[in-house]
């Protein structure tokens, strides 16, 4: 006996939908008062809500760090019109370009709201990885820019006037880049959404590019006109290694990686639901903050299908309640082979990889 659970879909004249979407947050509205009173929840709306709610805070963080950003290119580009300091022109210029960043993934989180179809069969989700794809590239970019920008000064050398202007231009562009990296990078974590994280590095870096330009003001004024383009190298390095934590998380997340103690996690709570007898191939992945997963379940070769389906129901409900951000759970069943029969032996001839047992068997 077999049966394939996949996320509820299935064509059943009951509702077995307990699909609670992601990590469940029961701190908004009056469903969520509801709940501290009288317990969690199992209405499907509110995995919904929840989701949405998610994405509802990232598009609020771009939206904030967005204005955030916005003023603080804007107070230094009045203070570019004072000192002309080509220094902190290309600092500004930075800073609107990572504002700018924040519209693709505005963008990404809209269309990851919009419900799957016979095209995009699980949804748009991804558009919020390929948003994080576009900060990498602005961040090395940053990088790239500043170098350039460096050495053209060594080669070049440009007189800054007004010093303590620029510099407390660039403690401003700093302070204001570093506030909305804190910002996005807290969210980004909160949701699960590594684009966010990333973005918030990106803002991060043109704090950097900011604490350049105060660095080699305060060099100039001490006598070292070298001292600017020296530290914007020094930046530019730095930048690199910022870029190298941000594309960790990111490209792990395109080559669907997950932390392993996740998938340790998945497999204790699976194999220690009742009447599982063993958990096998099983894959986790994240689609932008939200995560999937499918593996096989053993169970008594004896049950009935209503039985197996309702383990398989049992599985997922415990998963949906104790794994952050899970929003779909794909289970097949499979029953046991106690008798020495194999319930996959007619794949073996297609070259079906023999599936491995990763939980043990219960008793």
């Amino acid at each position: 006996m077999t049966a394939q659970q996949s996320h509820h879909d299935h064509d059943h004249p009951h509702d077995h939908s307990h699909d609670h979407g992601e990590h469940h947050d029961h701190d908004s509205g009056w469903r969520g008062v509801l709940s501290k009173f009288f317990g969690h929840s199992h209405d499907h709306a509110d995995s919904i809500d929840d989701a949405l709610t998610r994405s509802a805070r990232g598009i609020r963080a771009v939206k904030i760090s967005l204005v955030g950003l916005g003023i603080t290119a804007v107070l230094q580009l009045v203070i570019v019109a004072i000192t002309s300091s080509v220094a902190l022109l290309a600092d500004t210029i930075h800073n609107f370009s990572d504002a700018m960043t924040s519209i693709p993934l505005w963008i990404a989180f809209i269309l990851g709201r919009r419900v799957a179809n016979r095209r995009y069969t699980y949804g748009y989700k991804r558009a919020e990885d390929l948003a994080g794809l576009f900060v990498l590239l602005m961040i090395f970019l940053s990088a790239v820019l500043a170098a350039y920008e460096s050495i053209n000064r060594l080669i070049n050398p440009v007189q800054v006037s007004n010093i303590p202007i620029v510099i407390a231009a660039g403690i401003i562009g700093f302070a204001g880049n570093e506030l909305v990296a804190l910002y996005r990078i807290r969210v980004g974590r909160s949701i699960g959404s590594a684009a966010l994280i990333a973005d918030g590095y990106h803002a991060r870096t043109d704090g950097l590019t900011s604490l350049a330009v105060v660095f080699g003001a305060i060099g100039v004024g001490l006598g070292f006109p070298v001292a600017d383009p020296l530290v914007g190298l020094l930046i530019s390095v730095a930048i690199l290694l910022v870029l190298r934590s941000a594309s960790k998380q990111m490209l792990g997340r395109l080559m669907d990686a997950v932390d392993p103690s996740l998938t340790d996690q998945v497999e204790r709570i699976a194999g220690a639901t009742q009447g599982v007898q063993a958990v096998e191939h099983l894959r986790l992945r994240w689609v932008g903050h939200t995560i999937e997963t499918s593996f096989a379940i053993t169970v008594d070769k004896e049950s009935t299908v209503e039985r197996g389906h309702e383990i398989a129901e049992r599985v997922r409900h415990e998963l949906t309640h104790e794994i952050p951000r899970i929003s779909s759970v794909e289970i097949h069943v499979n029953p046991c082979a106690h008798d020495g029969h194999d319930p996959h032996a007619s794949l073996h001839h297609h070259g079906q990889p023999e599936r491995e047992v990763s939980a043990p068997a219960r008793a």
